[in-house]
């Protein structure tokens, strides 16, 4: 009879539906900032940009790569967003609008292009691939993010 039960359990383990996977391919790093492209499964849908890194100090550098759970949350500053979950010694990293590395504050940032903004290179229509992110996850509070490296110019 046990492991009747075991097989029960195991078989609605995987009954269960997956976690949305998501991936951000950090291409670049730059002066101007951490540029990445984000997935959703196996779908590229929008740019990233975020901090230069600095050893993972809040505030000032983008986050390590690894495997986190993203949750949705309400920002006062940006309403409803995703925070990036269980970063060692760092907490509220969001998913936001902003075009330029000033913007982030150790957060990601979207877009639909690159170019130039303030005289720094910067992701642009920031609003329309942020409205994208939130179009692909408005019936789920939890994803996965893998973030990778995929420097360009290493």
């Amino acid at each position: 009879m046990k492991i009747w039960n075991l097989l029960v359990i195991v078989l609605n383990l995987f009954k269960k539906k997956k976690m949305r996977q998501f991936t951000l391919k950090r291409i670049a790093y730059i002066s101007d900032g951490t540029f990445g492209v984000l997935f959703d499964g196996d779908v590229p849908f929008c740019l990233t940009l975020e901090r230069e890194w600095k050893d993972n100090k809040k505030g000032e550098s983008c986050i390590p790569i690894g495997r986190y759970i993203c949750r949705r949350f309400q920002s006062p500053k940006f309403g409803n967003t995703f925070e990036i979950t269980d970063v060692f010694g760092r907490t509220y990293i969001l998913f936001h609008k902003g075009n330029i590395e000033d913007d982030s504050h150790g957060c990601v940032i979207t877009g639909e292009e690159y170019g130039e903004y303030k005289g720094k290179i910067a992701v642009l229509s920031s609003g329309k691939a942020f409205n994208e992110f939130l179009s692909r996850t408005v019936s789920i509070d939890t994803f996965s993010l893998e973030i990778l490296d995929c420097d360009i110019n290493a």
